[in-house]
């Protein structure tokens, strides 16, 4: 490789690898705390595997309730996990409703693991009306809109601000962004658990 294009390649290689090391790979947890130790969680997660994450000294912990699908309206901060139609459309198969203290939180279209294909959009409800199968949502986001239609059977939760004492075994969890650290080990600034045995459904 001639000079040039190695100092090119070189130069690269430095600009792209401090972006990388500043954001290591966060890790999606889904499941149920087995048990507690101090600040460790021993989780067993949705398909099974057992995990253990430490929390941090200033972990946020935020319920999960159930809320109704009247309370998403013109304005709400909205996710929805959904499955692309072939219409185009998105089809609700949860969504749940950020307080005003998060708006803007991961905003935007992007897959998401609950099921093959699905996928997470939050944004801005622009419009909501009654449909033939259920409430059409249309919503928007800085780079674009979809629309989503919400079936009547779809669950709808709110995060409300939660404490450490509901960090106990049984709980239902969804985690969304652990960090994995140099040693191995996972780390989480907030967890959010379900309220009143429910499953946090995104």
């Amino acid at each position: 490789m001639p000079k040039s294009q190695l100092f090119a390649a070189l130069l690269l290689v430095a600009f792209a690898s401090p972006a990388s090391a500043q954001q290591p790979p966060a890790v999606r947890i889904r499941g149920t705390i087995e048990a507690v130790d101090g600040a460790m969680l021993s989780i067993k997660s949705r398909d099974g595997a057992d995990m253990k994450v430490r929390t941090t000294d200033n972990v946020a912990v935020f319920g999960v309730a159930k809320t109704d699908l009247s309370e998403i309206k013109p304005g709400s901060y909205i996710g929805v996990t959904a499955m692309p139609e072939p219409d185009g459309m998105q089809k609700a198969i949860a969504v749940h409703i950020f307080p005003e203290n998060q708006r803007g939180a991961a905003e935007g279209f992007r897959p998401w693991d609950l099921r093959a294909n699905s996928t997470m959009t939050n944004a801005t409800v622009a419009e909501t009306v009654k449909g033939t199968d259920g409430q059409n949502i249309t919503v928007k986001y800085k780079d674009g809109e979809k629309k989503v239609v919400v079936p009547p059977a779809t669950p709808v939760v709110t995060f409300v601000a939660g404490d450490k004492s509901e960090l106990k075994p049984g709980a239902k969890i969804i985690i969304f962004g652990a960090v994995k650290k140099d040693d191995g080990t996972l780390e989480a600034n907030r967890v959010n658990v379900g309220r009143d045995g429910i499953t946090p459904p995104m």
